[in-house]
């Protein structure tokens, strides 16, 4: 059964692998014939609710299984999947609804209240909330999961139709929507099960958020290749090594820092974890030294990748098959094409070993940026090569090594955080007259992010003040870990922070 678009996945793996686990998750177990009537129930009832194909539905939550059911249910009809962070705070929540153009959010019962506000102001004309009793102008989750009818006729979908809007931090202070189409998405998940030979005898564990487009990939290969996927809800040390003993996992997708915080942790050795075989790991650079201390102590290959949400996931991958080479992410995916071009002139290609700009061609690239034909084309070149910003160079065989990351992103735990958005929120407080956000290096999250600060004459501020007011604006692990106060920032002469000179200012 050929998987072409989102809404056929999970009817093809109940068909396919029935009731065979697929999900395991806060102690409870999921058949894949589970998930596929579960999923059918809450097609019906968002089709109830005039759902229908085009429409953009946002899912809102923490890692849980009804996530995974909206999701495919979503697909079912026809619509659009925006998923985003659990960790956006209600500002931003409510941008991406408005600029998506949303019809519908699925999120949690706790989140009720914020969601109603943003619901009345945005244009949405139902939010639906699972884990708990809806709150009053909300619709019941359960409800929908109670009534409806599993069977479900799949919207006919062409595979290159939209089918996923992913928001990616934007250099401008404001995030863009990456938009996958069905073939992006399937094709994704099915290259990277072949570069990590994912196949039914698999069991993974997966701490990831769902949203994200590694763990997406991750989701999508446990139903397109009958795997059984132990979800977490959230990243911990003794969880995740307790998951891979319970269910003789053979797989473990995480960031780098996951894998450095277990090899730290002191109860490590005390877990059987021998039923791995391999796991990879993604988000940000690994050093080749933890690499290999984990390989020598777990007895297992660490597969290092690089993706992005602009390619609904991997691009680059170590094999498992091949020769994986420590501090490399690895060789281009099967059908896609990568070269390292001059940083300032694209259309010249540089010679083996020499450091550019990463980029990318090939039916994996997406299909530009929600609304924003100006990113788009800045983004992607007429002939289909896609900047992506990394600076990387390329070795005689193929491989890929990451020499420097996007200008000015700031990578922490995986997470792509940029200075602008940060800069954006500190210019709201009432004593900052100026702010530049850098970087600093971090043991475990790789970077954080540093603001430095002028203030206005005659007003005051400190560190915590400036914490929290970011925090209610910003997702926690965008505000800010270091805060300095100076007179001046460093800036060019058309009055622009040089943000590579900030650290010059560490005290």
């Amino acid at each position: 059964m050929r998987n072409r678009t989102l809404g056929q996945v999970l009817p093809n793996a109940a068909a396919a692998y029935g009731d065979k686990a697929a999900l395991a998750f806060g102690g409870r177990s999921f058949s894949f014939k589970d998930l596929d009537a579960m999923s059918g129930s809450i097609a019906n009832g968002l089709a109830a609710r005039n759902i229908a194909a085009g429409d953009r539905v946002t899912l809102y939550a923490q890692n849980c299984w009804e996530w995974i059911v909206s999701y495919y249910a979503i697909a079912k009809t026809g619509a659009v999947i925006n998923p985003i962070s659990a960790m956006l705070t209600p500002d931003e929540v409510a941008y991406v609804v408005e600029d998506c153009g949303a019809r519908a959010i699925v999120s949690s019962a706790d989140k009720a209240e914020a969601l109603l506000d943003i619901g009345a102001n945005a244009g949405l004309e139902d939010v639906i909330l699972f884990g708990g009793g809806a709150a009053a102008g909300a619709v019941a989750f359960e409800d929908l999961l109670r009534d409806g009818k599993t069977a479900f006729d799949i919207a006919a979908v062409d595979p290159d139709a939209l089918s996923t809007i992913c928001y990616t931090s934007g250099t401008t202070g404001h995030p863009k929507g990456a938009m996958q189409s069905h073939r992006n998405v399937v094709m994704n998940s099915a290259l990277s099960s072949i570069m990590h030979g994912r196949t039914g005898a698999d069991t993974l564990v997966s701490a990831l958020p769902l949203p994200h487009a590694y763990s997406n990939v991750g989701m999508n290969s446990t139903m397109l290749y009958g795997m059984t996927m132990v979800l977490l809800p959230r990243f911990e040390e003794t969880a995740v090594l307790a998951a891979i003993q319970e269910h003789r996992a053979t797989l473990y997708d995480g960031v780098p820092t996951s894998y450095m915080m277990i090899l730290a942790h002191p109860d490590a050795g005390n877990f059987d974890t021998g039923s791995l075989n391999r796991c990879t790991t993604g988000g940000q650079t690994m050093p080749a030294a933890k690499a290999q201390e984990f390989e020598d102590r777990f007895d297992c290959p660490l597969l290092e990748l690089w993706g992005m949400t602009e390619l609904s996931g991997v691009g680059i991958a170590n094999s498992w098959y091949g020769e994986n080479r420590h501090g490399s992410v690895g060789v281009t995916l099967p059908y896609m094409e990568s070269r390292i071009a001059d940083a300032e002139d694209a259309q010249t290609t540089l010679d083996r070993d020499e450091p550019g700009e990463l980029m990318v061609r090939g039916p994996l690239v997406m299909q530009g940026y929600f609304g924003n034909e100006k990113a788009t084309a800045e983004t992607i070149e007429p002939d289909g090569w896609m900047h992506t910003g990394d600076i990387a160079k390329m070795d005689s065989d193929g491989y890929v090594w990451m020499v420097d990351r996007k200008k000015d992103m700031i990578l922490t735990g995986g997470y792509n955080v940029y200075p602008a958005e940060i800069e954006r929120v500190l210019a709201r407080h009432p004593a900052v007259a100026m702010a530049g956000v850098g970087r600093l290096d971090h043991e475990t999250k790789g970077e954080i992010a540093k603001a430095y600060i002028v203030l206005k004459p005659g007003t005051g501020a400190d560190t915590e003040e400036i914490r929290s007011f970011c925090k209610q604006h910003l997702a926690a692990y965008k505000v800010p870990r270091a805060v300095q106060f100076v007179d001046a920032l460093p800036i060019t002469g058309t009055g622009k922070i040089m943000r590579r000179e900030l650290a010059t200012l560490d005290a």
